[in-house]
């Protein structure tokens, strides 16, 4: 066609969609459902598949992802809701700085966030978090960026990096990886990565930029909670953690035990990440919730409340299933993966900047993980050897870089630590890319030896 290769045109015409798609997202301010499902149906039409299959491949690719994702979503979202609003975040973030005390409390907020940031979403956390950085500023007397920064560095590392975040789970299903072990470098991974990019940077970047909070917002945030009445730190850390564990201990016994074995057979149940979510939620409405006096008629109001926010996030997420599976369909992922393997480009190099393009230009984690897990993903079959829960974490950090005007996130921080455009750039977007950078640096050095 127009004198090209069947595969050249499949790329170009790849190509001019995903900058179209960017183009939607950024320029004429469609919502990203919208604009996937236009980029779609177009890369369907324009690389000459027949209708039947376009509407075919867009509701398969839509409908696997969220009958995995959005299960996940769901069950996330409510056992976030149910330690927001029982103060079980508020007890994590307590204990953490009187255990680290005064002169190194940015330790204590960099883990406080880890932990708090596994079953959250990255807004729901800030959003929860944020009063404590105004509180142990007023305390502490101690910059609000040397506190705040290792706040956003915990939380946006196991955004990126961690399941059960939608993110990473994506990459999973997309990949075909295994979530135990993707749990397992992902913590590896994200702790010292967010050491670096939160208390060391924030060390220093507080040095230059110390921030001043919006007083109207610290008089209305920064509200002392009452310590007696919160759930303990230990109930509150083995509800929170007891998802990774169960999927954890689900690796470990596929590892470890031969095929047909009954502990094997009842911990790939226990541990799937449905199963594993669902027993931590329904543990949750005792620890978080009857423990702590509080009625059913309540949690039932916290939790309707909690699925309200995530209506958006479903509908990007299986939109861009459908685009992914139109990649594959179409035969774009496959011209792509063959370009990669002539150029000898590392699988993990080759997810990091594909997902990194996408970031930059849409400013969304979200569809740059969908989206470059898709156009990736032809390479695992083309490669042999290639760690398909390295590809998850390399596509998750590359989601993470540069966050800039276009992304929310971007405009949450500046306008919650009252900086200018210009510090919020050196402060956030700074940290965003040590975050992206540092854990590509990390995941390369383990796949010398996993």
């Amino acid at each position: 066609m127009f004198g090209m290769s069947h595969e050249t045109f499949l790329l170009l015409d790849a190509v001019v969609t995903v900058i179209g798609l960017i183009i939607l997202i950024t320029k004429f301010k469609i919502h990203p459902f919208i604009a996937l499902t236009i980029a779609a149906a177009f890369l369907g039409l324009t690389s000459g598949m027949p209708i039947n299959t376009i509407i075919k491949a867009f509701q398969d690719g839509f409908g696997g992802v969220l009958g995995f994702v959005g299960i996940i979503l769901a069950l996330g979202t409510m056992l976030g809701k149910m330690m927001a609003e029982s103060g079980g975040a508020d007890q994590i973030a307590q204990t953490l700085i009187r255990a680290f005390g005064k002169d190194k409390v940015q330790w204590a907020m960099m883990f406080a966030a880890f932990l708090v940031g596994i079953p959250l979403f990255f807004e729901i956390g800030f959003v929860l978090l944020i009063p404590l950085v105004f509180i142990v500023a007023r305390r502490t007397g101690v910059s609000i960026i040397k506190i705040g920064i290792p706040l956003l560095a915990g939380l946006s590392a196991v955004h990126g990096l961690v399941p059960p975040h939608p993110g990473p789970l994506l990459a999973i299903g997309v990949f075909g990886a295994d979530i135990g072990k993707t749990i397992l470098y992902g913590l590896i991974v994200a702790l010292p990565t967010a050491i670096i990019a939160g208390p060391i940077f924030g060390t220093f970047i507080a040095k230059h930029i110390p921030g001043h909070p919006n007083q109207e917002l610290v008089d209305q945030l920064a509200r002392e909670n009452d310590s007696t009445n919160l759930p303990s730190f230990s109930i509150t850390l083995v509800t929170v953690l007891l998802p990774v564990f169960l999927m954890l201990l689900k690796t470990f016994a596929d590892v470890a035990l031969p095929d047909g074995n009954f502990f094997r057979i009842w911990m790939d149940m226990i541990g799937h990440p449905i199963s594993a979510l669902l027993l931590a939620l329904l543990l949750s409405l005792y620890t978080f919730g009857h423990k702590q006096g509080i009625g059913s008629s309540q949690m039932l109001k916290w939790l309707d409340a909690s699925l309200a926010p995530t209506a958006a996030i479903i509908l990007i997420i299986g939109a861009g299933g459908g685009f992914k599976q139109m990649l594959v369909t179409s035969g774009v992922g496959d011209v792509i993966g063959h370009m990669a393997v002539s150029a000898q480009i590392s699988p993990i190099l080759l997810a990091w900047l594909v997902a990194a393009v996408i970031r930059i230009a849409t400013g969304s984690a979200t569809v740059a993980t969908i989206t470059g897990a898709g156009i990736v993903v032809p390479v695992v079959g083309m490669i042999p050897g290639v760690n398909r829960e390295l590809l998850v974490l390399a596509t998750g950090a590359g989601s993470l870089i540069l966050s800039h005007v276009n992304d929310a996130g971007f405009w949450l921080v500046k306008q919650y630590f009252n900086m200018t455009v210009a510090e919020t750039f050196k402060t956030w977007t700074a940290m965003e890319t040590i975050l992206s950078v540092v854990a590509l640096g990390f995941i390369l050095l383990l796949s010398l030896f996993v």
